[in-house]
């Protein structure tokens, strides 16, 4: 029998897709240098971090070797330590990060866990006309991370925000490695929520991938989701509030990173649900009640320490362990007397 015609994406979509999807080479760093020189544009790189001593040193290394002495790209390489227990601090500023604690910026408002809550407080101690996130847990890190996702934005004024897009290998406990296995919480999560709900964004290849660069302009206009939620709660903002031509992503290759556990991508996946539903709700796009989402994730695990009160077939019983699903978001940031004093 003849397969089923397959369902094409939603015309904008697939326009967007055309125009608006480059690889690093599209853009040589040579050309990226002459519109920087051009425009007086600076770009900020920002490295959020907790415990990450294996693999920020050598992205430090890395962009401050290739984009800041050897090519003069990079203005400002900032570490913001969310609290580390282990030596990430020590080890950035040894590599040529600055490196500023989370707690220390906007002291006045005490600090909550969470990426968004990092790259919030981020836009206070950096300076550039273009903020480039990198996650901090990259093997094999190559400057076309930064180089490749800041060049639309030093090229092409019309462009806001550019997200790196790459394979994602998923490296397993045994040795395996499945090249296109990572972005487990993208394929259930957060793909189906955004072809869902937001179509025009389903030409975005790795949509809550840490690496992506904006205009500062933009950044702080937008409320930062402080949890796991930022990636997706930055992107569908970002669309409803410069629209679909603003937004880009580039081929940057392969990008190798530490893998989470199950449990783990759980608690990622019900924070970046909830993100969109509160997204769905600010928008009058839910037709229910005010109790609809009950923020808790609870999951299971064998307790080790439970050997006293075995099930009836004598093995360990599973132990409930509930998280809250935060949906705390800040403001945007021109909106904090601090930050205006500053920019």
């Amino acid at each position: 029998m003849p397969a089923e015609p397959t369902p094409e994406l939603l015309p904008q979509a697939a326009s967007w897709l055309r125009r608006r999807s480059w690889s690093a080479a599209d853009r040589p760093v040579r050309t990226l240098l002459a519109a920087k020189e051009r425009t007086g544009r600076t770009v900020s790189v920002v490295l959020p971090a907790l415990d990450e001593e294996a693999t920020v040193g050598d992205i430090v290394r890395t962009i401050r070797r290739e984009l800041m002495e050897r090519l003069p790209l990079v203005d400002e390489l900032v570490v913001v330590d969310s609290g580390s227990a282990d030596a990430t601090a020590a080890v950035a500023a040894e590599a040529g990060a600055r490196v500023e604690q989370r707690d220390a910026i906007l002291p006045r408002l005490p600090a909550v866990p969470g990426k968004g809550e990092v790259l919030w407080r981020s836009l206070l101690a950096t300076r550039g006309d273009i903020v480039c996130f990198v996650d901090a847990d990259l093997r094999e890190f190559d400057p076309a991370f930064v180089s490749g996702i800041v060049g639309p934005l030093l090229t092409d004024e019309s462009v806001q925000l550019v997200k790196a897009m790459y394979d994602r290998p998923l490296e397993t406990d045994t040795g395996t490695v499945l090249p296109a296995g990572g972005g487990r919480v993208t394929e259930l999560v957060a793909r189906p929520l955004l072809n869902l709900h937001w179509p025009e964004l389903a030409g975005f290849v790795q949509p809550l991938g840490g690496e992506y660069a904006a205009r500062r302009s933009l950044l702080e206009r937008l409320p930062f989701p402080t949890g796991y939620g930022v990636e997706l709660g930055l992107l569908v903002d970002a669309l409803e509030l410069v629209g679909l031509d603003a937004l880009a992503q580039v081929d940057v290759g392969v990008r190798h990173h530490r893998h989470q556990d199950g449990q783990a991508l759980g608690r990622m996946a019900a924070t970046i649900y909830r993100t969109a539903l509160e997204r769905l709700d600010r928008a009058h796009r839910l037709k229910a009640s005010a109790d609809l989402v009950h923020p808790y994730l609870t999951q299971f695990t064998r307790d080790p320490d439970a050997l006293s009160a075995p099930t009836a077939g004598g093995t360990r019983p599973f132990t409930p362990r509930t998280h809250e699903v935060t949906a705390l978001e800040r403001p945007p940031m021109h909106t904090v007397p601090e930050y205006a004093t500053r920019h």
